[in-house]
């Protein structure tokens, strides 16, 4: 596991009316701080990779749908730099993956119908001074086949 991603898993309590499942609480100790939380929809087959931050963690959860989520390590003093994550995560796999700044993530989405992602930040997105550094989803340090393997 890459030095600092963490992995919650979450527990759907479900009865004849649906279900209830807490996400994060603040005794989780995932978050350093609390900055921002949102929500996208990403649909069937598209890869939103990659991309990391300098200043913030990220804490994602996929509510609807599934996805294969690709972390790498860029951090030049961290033990596992260069290491990569593959987590399957959604409604098949609820689970919550903190992600520390350094390490760059995307995703992709599986199956036939959309993904939604709710993600939490330490910090607010600052439109002026975005904290956000993009790398091509087929980086060749990176190195990651995003098709799926007939096996």
């Amino acid at each position: 596991m890459i030095k600092g991603v963490k992995i919650k898993g979450l527990t759907k309590h479900l009865d004849d009316r649906g279900f209830f499942m807490e996400i994060l609480r603040d005794d989780d100790h995932l978050l350093a701080r609390f900055g921002q939380a949102s929500m996208s929809l990403t649909y069937p087959g598209v890869i939103k990779a990659f991309h990391y931050h300098k200043e913030q963690d990220d804490l994602w959860f996929f509510s609807s749908g599934n996805a294969q989520v690709v972390l790498y390590d860029l951090r030049p003093e961290s033990t596992t730099k260069g290491e990569r994550n593959i987590f399957y995560m959604g409604e098949d796999n609820p689970i919550l993956l903190l992600i520390p700044k350094g390490v760059a993530h995307g995703y992709r989405v599986l199956g036939n119908k959309p993904a939604t992602i709710i993600y939490f930040t330490t910090r607010s997105y600052n439109r002026e001074e975005p904290d956000e550094y993009r790398i091509p989803w087929n980086d060749p340090e990176i190195g990651f086949d995003w098709r799926t393997k007939n096996r």
